[in-house]
This record gives structure tokens, C-alpha cells and sequence, in this order.
């Protein structure tokens, strides 16, 4: 028998409140068991912004049980991919095999109708992340 390991993503942005914390939904909505997802921030702002909340909520996500965590709560492994949201955080102690900035632009300040384009653009994303894993 052998044994498999999982592949691990990981999405980074500044304060783990909008973005990342959505893509890491998605990624845990798409993925399969074989793909273990998380998110994190450089300086993460300590909650999930309501709107993304409530946003994922409309699609039925359940944002709100998600913390907002730093790069120093992730688990100390090689990542396949480090995905950065386009706030220019490298992410320099994560070891990752492929590093990718999607430059999002980051909607906290969007007003809602904007904040759900930015969010279909990240399922977007993440959709065509996990199809090209290999």
C-alpha cells in the first residue's frame, strides 16, 4: 500500500479578512480530499470582514466560522502553491514548489454589489488553480 500525501495551497493576503479567507472557502467548496486549504495574513486584522461574510453566505458558506490568522499559525510544511491576492506580500518563511499573485484588487471598501464581482473573480480563480494541479 502506498502512501499519499495531500496537496496544500495556501492563500495569503495582508490582513486574512477578505480575500484569502475567500479563496480558502472556495478552495475548501472545490477541492477534494486529497487537497488541504488555508489562508493567512502577513498582518492579519484579528476578524473576518462582514461583508465577506456575508457575501459567501449568500452562496452558502458559512464565513463566519473562520478566524483571521497569521503566516506564524500556519503549519511548517512545503506548500505546493503560496498564493499571494495582489498586496504584495512574498511571503518570504513560507516554503511553497509554486508561488502566484492573482492581483486582486482587495474590496473592503467596495460597495456590495462591486465586493461580489471581486468574489466571483476569486471562485474563478481557485476553480481554474485546482483544475491545472496535475
Amino acid at each position: 500500500m502506498s502512501i499519499t500525501t495531500n496537496r496544500r495551497i495556501v492563500f495569503v493576503c495582508v490582513e486574512n479578512s477578505c480575500r484569502s479567507q475567500i479563496a480558502e472557502a472556495f478552495g475548501k467548496m472545490y477541492a477534494g480530499p486529497n487537497v488541504d486549504v488555508f489562508s493567512a495574513g502577513s498582518r492579519p486584522s484579528g476578524q473576518v470582514n462582514p461583508k465577506a461574510i456575508a457575501s459567501m453566505a449568500e452562496i452558502g458558506y458559512d464565513l463566519s466560522a473562520h478566524g483571521s490568522k497569521s503566516l506564524d499559525d500556519l503549519p511548517r510544511v512545503e506548500f505546493d502553491y503560496a498564493v499571494t491576492m495582489g498586496c504584495g506580500d512574498e511571503c518570504p518563511h513560507l516554503q511553497a514548489r509554486v508561488r502566484l499573485d492573482w492581483g486582486i484588487p482587495d474590496p473592503k471598501h467596495l460597495p456590495m454589489e462591486e465586493f461580489r464581482k471581486v468574489r466571483e473573480l476569486i471562485a474563478l480563480k481557485v476553480r481554474d488553480l485546482l483544475a491545472n494541479l496535475g
